[in-house]
C-alpha cells in the first residue's frame, strides 16, 4: 500500500474523479487548495494591488491504495496531460508507506 497524491486545477475536478473511477481507486479524501507560482520580481512589483491573493482554486487528493490501481491512474493522468490546452496538468506522487496502524 502506498499514499497517492493528485493536485488539479479547479477546472479539471470532475476529469480526476472520473480517472479515479476508472482506476478504481473507490476511496480518497479531498481538499480545497490554492495553488501558486512564483511570479518573476517585475511582475510582484508592477501588481497594483500587491496584497490581493494570486492563488488559483485547486484541490488535493489524497488515497492509501495498491501499486496495480496507482499504475493504472498513472496512465490515465498522462493520456489527459497530453491532450491539455492550457498549463496546467494534473499532476501525481507516490509515497512509500513504512509503517500504519
Amino acid at each position: 500500500m502506498k499514499l497517492l497524491i493528485v493536485t488539479v486545477v479547479e477546472q479539471y475536478e470532475e476529469a480526476i474523479l472520473e480517472l479515479f473511477k476508472k482506476a478504481n481507486i473507490e476511496n480518497f479524501s479531498g481538499s480545497d487548495i490554492d495553488g501558486y507560482k512564483q511570479q518573476a520580481s517585475l511582475l510582484i512589483t508592477s501588481n497594483w494591488f500587491p496584497g490581493v491573493k494570486g492563488g488559483v482554486e485547486s484541490s488535493l487528493f489524497f488515497s492509501f491504495t495498491e501499486d496495480e490501481k496507482i499504475d493504472s491512474l498513472f496512465e490515465l493522468i498522462k493520456v489527459f496531460n497530453e491532450n491539455l490546452v492550457t498549463n496546467n496538468p494534473i499532476k501525481a506522487i507516490v509515497v512509500p508507506i513504512e509503517r500504519s496502524i
